[in-house]
């Protein structure tokens, strides 16, 4: 007899959260391939290493479950701010690399960038709406009936 999980204790990565980091992840890991290949400027490269090296951080804390063993940080809103900061650098690097004068391979690599932020943006509200939602820790929300 295989013992079942309880819904409430699904792996990070079976999680639309998890889906969502691991593709993020993945276009990111492209789209760094494709400007190392095409020989973009390093500001291009560099940006892109930072977001899969953070991206990969937050994959293996949650994997981990370490944002439950270290309490004193607040992870989701850590994760938040990342997912914007990380949009926006994204569009911008990826719609410079979609400038008429460079190479096919850097363009590919804009495309790619591009896709990497839609996903961030989708990892942040997804974050947003789990806080907002299903709030935990200090600030949690009180029904009403609670507080007599």
């Amino acid at each position: 007899m295989m013992p079942t999980l309880k819904p409430k204790h699904r792996p990070f990565c079976f999680s639309v959260k998890g889906h969502v980091k691991i593709l993020r992840l993945a276009l990111s890991v492209t789209s760094m391939t494709f400007f190392i290949i095409g020989q973009a400027p390093e500001p291009y490269i560099v940006i892109t290493g930072f977001e899969v090296t953070i991206i990969f951080f937050f994959i293996i804390l949650y994997m981990l479950r370490l944002d439950r063993l270290i309490a004193c940080l607040f992870w989701p809103l850590l994760d938040i701010f990342n997912s914007v900061i990380a949009a926006i650098f994204m569009v911008i690097i990826s719609v410079l690399a979609l400038l008429p004068e460079t190479t096919r391979v850097i363009a590919f690599g804009g495309v790619f960038g591009l896709l990497a932020g839609v996903c961030c943006i989708a990892d942040g509200v997804l974050i947003y709406r789990k806080l907002l939602f299903n709030p935990s820790g200090p600030y949690q929300k009180k029904a009403i009936h609670d507080k007599i």
